[in-house]
């Protein structure tokens, strides 16, 4: 919550620096009777949030996270197209939606015109190791492209923003009974033209985890979202992958079948009818005839479907962890590799508070790489 909290208020803050479009819609969490306690709840926590670390004393003068309860007929006013039977809502003024291609191309520009800053594009990392002498760090194997031959590097200090490749990494250097179990699922999103949106203007999610049908477990559920072009789109779902297991070789990891995720990377129609019986429950003249599907991606999950809930996980390792002292060490440990996990929604909302958190908090401010 916090990287959140922080993540949007820096987030606000260089998208007005940078001329990265963005709009302030609003979020109503919607409730049907039997859900009204979950938002009372969350309404309840929300007031006891205090202010994230690194928070500017002009933030502090104002509320952490804003919400306001409001009954079903005013959230109606907001939202005519709700269903009758939502009873209650959460409004939440300050959330917002973000053209996310143009905030990338920022990132890019200010890494490229600061002094020292290189990106190296279509390199993919197929090896890390220790390293303790002639000098401490980690050697990083990259090959760009198509070509056979591979670079080398040593990085006195590692930040494995891998995404969903971010255990395999750590994992190629665990012991087989230490490494961390890795789960994946997929989550659709679909495109929608037709009835029962007619007035649609803020982000509409439904309490998570409840409703006729549990596609929604472990996820914020069906919700509506729009794009800076006004199109609305639902999702994501979640649909639990079996992927093929992993195999080490002599000449280092292979799947089992490598087209796996290619072929679950493509949408399809086959999860329309139970997003379609979820998004009725508060959008009710939605048609499934007018349901498309859009886009689709994996969800990096840190445990099972039957395994409750855990994102956000950010591990430290030491080049003597691997070493055969057991990690022991003389002095001070130093040259990290930080590994980010779980980095699920709010990935992107919290991407400027967590690199602010890996560089100044966990590394106290080093100037190293």
């Amino acid at each position: 919550m916090r990287l959140c909290l922080r993540g949007r208020d820096l987030l606000y803050e260089h998208c007005e620096g940078s001329n990265v479009p963005y709009q302030k819609t609003g979020k109503l969490v919607v409730a049907q009777e039997h859900q009204r306690p979950y938002i009372e709840n969350l309404h309840a926590k929300v007031q006891n949030l205090s202010w994230p670390v690194h928070s500017s004393v002009e933030h502090a003068r104002r509320a952490v996270l804003p919400t306001k309860l409001i009954e079903g007929d005013e959230a109606r006013v907001l939202e005519p197209d709700l269903s009758k039977s939502i009873a209650a809502a959460l409004w939440s003024p300050e959330t917002g939606i973000i053209d996310s291609h143009s905030l990338m191309e920022s990132f890019e520009k200010d890494i490229t015109e600061t002094e020292g800053g290189e990106l190296v594009y279509s390199t993919r990392v197929v090896r890390v190791d220790p390293a303790l002498t002639p000098e401490k760090g980690w050697v990083v194997q990259t090959v760009t492209s198509d070509s056979e031959e591979g670079d080398a590097l040593l990085a006195r200090t590692l930040i494995n923003a891998s995404g969903l490749a971010g255990p395999m990494i750590l994992n190629s250097l665990l012991p087989r009974e230490k490494r961390i179990a890795m789960y994946y699922a997929r989550g659709s999103y679909a495109s929608y033209k037709g009835p029962g949106i007619s007035y649609i203007s803020h982000l509409i999610y439904p309490c998570p985890g409840t409703g006729r049908t549990e596609h929604g477990f472990q996820s914020l559920g069906t919700h509506l979202t729009l794009d800076m072009q006004g199109n609305i789109k639902f999702g994501p779902d979640l649909d639990w992958l079996d992927p093929p297991p992993i195999e080490e070789t002599d000449e280092g990891i292979e799947h089992a079948d490598p087209d796996f995720w290619t072929r679950h990377l493509v949408p399809d129609e086959s999860r329309l009818k139970m997003m379609h019986e979820a998004i009725t429950e508060y959008l009710p003249e939605i048609s499934l005839e007018g349901l498309q599907p859009d886009y689709c991606g994996i969800r990096p999950k840190l445990v099972g479907p039957e395994g409750g809930f855990q994102d956000f996980v950010f591990r430290t390792d030491y080049p003597e962890n691997f070493s055969s002292t057991g990690g022991r060490s003389c002095g001070e440990l130093e040259n990290p590799m930080i590994t980010l996990m779980g980095i699920e929604s709010p990935g992107l909302t919290s991407c400027l508070a967590i690199a602010e958190m890996v560089v100044d908090d966990m590394l106290g401010g080093k100037d190293e790489a």
